[in-house]
């Protein structure tokens, strides 16, 4: 038994009953150090109810950390030990690691929203990060029973939400997204059955909805999804006809109560008829 884990998970349950205050003595720096070692640990209750609820907490509610004490942790949840660690693999322990890292890359990017505190250089190496991670992921399992959430392409998709948000995105950083997005539809290897299309959806709503690309290239974008529909039969083929199908009726249904959407709309019907073999 492990006597750092089992104490932090001691520790964390009860500063979770006392609203996520520490005790007089505490310090804020020496939890963060056990949360980072054992934030892909593979049992649910440390790593998800425990360590990321929080790092929600402390960061976007109580907002106990400094601009350089974000800066400072952004830069380890980048590293090859937390958002690269082992990246690549499939089907192992490893992928809690990089997929929770990335979600609280995401809460990090949210707080720079509110009130900037990142700087260019930091901002461009935030941006190429997660393209790589999206890219270069291959871990792309969603709920398993014992070890519940890895859902690389779901927490993917939340920190790629607050990216495009963020003021210093611009139409390239935008476009470069929306690349990767169809690159993550098009994996080759998992079709997508835990809501990863309506995470992936969230993006391209929140682009639409904020005016972040012209409408002719979202249009354009959206057409270029139905590419995968003329490649020679192949199960990598039929799992991007199938995700890019569930994730343009995501989209659409997304979309479809607001009148000046109609365009895009009709754009998307078109696709997804075009890849529905079951549609007349």
């Amino acid at each position: 038994m492990n006597d750092t884990r089992e104490q932090l998970i001691i520790d964390l349950q009860r500063i979770e009953e006392n609203n996520y205050e520490l005790r007089s003595g505490e310090q804020l720096r020496d939890y963060v150090k056990l949360m980072l070692e054992y934030i892909g640990d593979p049992q649910p209750v440390l790593r998800d109810d425990l360590i990321y609820s929080t790092f929600y907490k402390w960061i976007n509610e109580k907002q106990w950390f400094s601009d350089a004490e974000l800066r400072e942790l952004l830069l380890i949840l980048l590293d090859e030990q937390h958002l690269f660690y082992h990246i690549g693999s499939k089907e192992d322990q490893t992928v809690y690691t990089r997929t929770f890292s990335v979600l609280v890359v995401a809460l990090i990017l949210q707080r720079h929203r509110e009130q900037a505190f990142l700087d260019n250089a930091v901002f461009t190496n935030v941006k190429e990060s997660l393209i790589r991670y999206y890219e270069e992921e291959k871990d792309l399992r969603g709920f398993m029973d014992e070890e519940g959430w890895a859902h690389a392409a779901a927490h993917g998709a939340d920190a790629l939400d607050e990216l495009v948000l963020c003021s210093e995105s611009d139409a390239a950083v935008r476009e470069e997204v929306l690349a990767v997005l169809q690159r993550m539809l098009y994996n080759d290897q998992y079709i997508f059955s835990d809501d990863e299309d309506e995470r992936i959806a969230t993006i391209v709503a929140t682009i639409i909805d904020h005016n972040l690309l012209p409408q002719q290239s979202i249009l354009d974008w959206i057409v270029s999804l139905e590419q995968c529909g003329g490649w020679p039969r192949s199960r990598g083929q039929y799992v991007a006809r199938v995700n890019t199908k569930n994730f343009v009726r995501s989209l659409y249904f997304r979309l479809l109560p607001m009148k000046e959407n109609l365009d895009t709309v009709t754009a998307l019907l078109k696709v997804e008829t075009n890849l529905n073999r079951f549609t007349p």
